[in-house]
């Protein structure tokens, strides 16, 4: 079954030290503390979010997962889906954590790296594999968006469909964590070179930007800096989506 058989806002709760923060441009040091990531969950589901968006950002940083308890808690603690990035760079990794109780992974350095860690988790675990594509100028960048890759997002979407990923997380680093609104033509390009949901991420200020993301193709959206500073909420705009 598709990851999003209907279009879903899906709030991000991204951990660093074992608090939910948020990072513009995906900076360390830039950060905002939210506090418990189980409360924020909770908070989310209550809400009415039927999936959470966990990034692991000491994982991301360093290659080690190190929220592993928080992320722990929420699964315990919650019944929706849950999809995770951050630090995940093997198949073992993935596979540790789909058998924790996670419904998928999400892998960006890694799967750019050697993308045959798509084909082999997904022979395993068929659609639990999230490739996220971060994209800056038009290009695909690794490592915490320091390095261009010179990949076209879309060309690289298109590999790794081929491969056996369930969905691609899209994000537009350009404008990411700066609640200055979206850009849907990156988007609507990665849609259409693909059968299988993308994943919107990077910039959303607005219930507008959600509803021109959705018209742009994305199955689903990740909010978080907007949600967390209350610019609206997950309420308002599911409503307003409807």
């Amino acid at each position: 079954m598709s990851a999003f058989p209907e279009f879903e806002i899906v709030p991000a709760v991204d951990l660093q030290d074992g608090e939910v923060v948020q990072l513009v441009q995906g900076e360390r040091g830039t950060e905002k503390r939210y506090g418990d990531p189980v409360e924020a969950a909770e908070r989310w589901i209550d809400q009415g979010a039927a999936t959470l968006h966990l990034v692991d950002l000491d994982g991301a940083f360093e290659g080690e997962r190190a929220n592993a308890d928080a992320v722990e808690r929420i699964v315990e603690a919650t019944d929706v889906s849950l999809q995770l990035g951050g630090g995940i760079r093997t198949a073992a990794d993935a596979a540790d954590l789909l058998e924790r109780g996670l419904d998928r992974v999400i892998m960006g350095t890694a799967a750019v790296n050697d993308p045959d860690l798509v084909a082999e988790i997904s022979a395993e675990y068929p659609e639990s594999v999230v490739v996220s594509l971060d994209a800056k100028d038009g290009e695909v960048v690794v490592e915490g968006w320091t390095e261009g890759t010179g990949i076209d997002p879309a060309e690289a979407a298109t590999r790794y469909e081929e491969l056996g990923a369930g969905a691609i997380l899209f994000t537009d680093v350009d404008v990411e964590g700066q609640l200055d609104g979206v850009q849907t033509d990156p988007v609507r390009r990665v849609v259409e070179a693909v059968d299988i949901p993308v994943i919107a991420s990077g910039g959303v200020a607005s219930i507008d930007d959600i509803r021109d993301l959705r018209a742009a193709g994305a199955s689903a959206v990740v909010v978080g800096s907007a949600l967390y500073e209350g610019e609206f909420t997950l309420e308002e705009a599911r409503a307003a989506l409807r």
